[in-house]
């Protein structure tokens, strides 16, 4: 078992203090949306997010959206080989039933997260798809009890993923930015056993993903 997680993830609803925003009102006027219920997207709200805290971490839900699509269309996740869990930078958990199937379209995808926030939790059938709820990365790391935990960042030791992932003990878990730009935060940071790089520069979280399950599945489907 693997444990995936997307950390400091750009994911959340518009802040408050951004609702009243001409480029924030404009959007949910043309859509027919609720600023409060509504996701913040750089792609759309760029004039209200300027000098917003922490501006470079936030409203890129595509980021997330690519990224899980990459890791919940694999075969490992199918079989309930690898977990994943998304932490938001406002602190909040998503995690994952391997029966999970996202909508690839962006829109789609959109409004299903929406509904997420609104409701905590995405079911049917009887059985809880996604659940989301309040938590630290810290919190989660303890309800997870990982043999190891791992982050990818240009700030760690050079390795390749084949070699990482050939060398992790059973239920490790290995930690990926869900952000644009920039590095963990001091608290993340603390947290993680060991860092590591894959790669000279940085690469987009989606590549990580892609790849890390890729070498990973290499390991364990013979």
């Amino acid at each position: 078992m693997l444990n995936i997680i997307l950390a400091e993830s750009s994911l959340e609803l518009i802040p408050e203090q951004l609702r009243s925003h001409p480029s924030v009102t404009s959007y949910c006027k043309k859509f027919k949306k609720t600023s409060s219920t509504t996701l913040l997207d750089n792609s759309w709200h760029f004039g209200a997010m300027k000098g917003l805290n922490n501006e470079i971490k936030r409203g890129r839900p595509d980021i997330i959206h690519l990224t899980l699509l990459s890791l919940c269309t694999a075969p490992a996740f199918y079989e309930n080989k690898i977990k994943i869990f998304v932490h938001t930078i406002n602190d909040e958990v998503i995690s994952f039933n391997n029966k999970t199937r996202l909508p690839k379209s962006y829109h789609r995808f959109q409004g299903l997260i929406e509904k997420l926030f609104l409701t905590q939790k995405i079911e049917t059938d009887d059985e809880i798809l996604m659940e989301l709820h309040s938590s630290s990365l810290s919190h989660l790391i303890s309800e997870i009890k990982p043999t190891k935990i791992i982050g990818l960042t240009t700030k760690g030791k050079q390795t390749t993923l084949d070699n990482l992932v050939q060398q992790i003990p059973d239920n490790s878990c290995i930690i990926i930015g869900g952000f644009q730009k920039g590095h963990f935060n001091q608290d993340t940071e603390k947290i993680i056993n060991e860092s590591f790089s894959i790669n000279e520069s940085s690469l987009e979280a989606h590549l990580v993903a892609s790849r890390l399950v890729y070498e990973y599945e290499k390991t364990i489907f013979i």
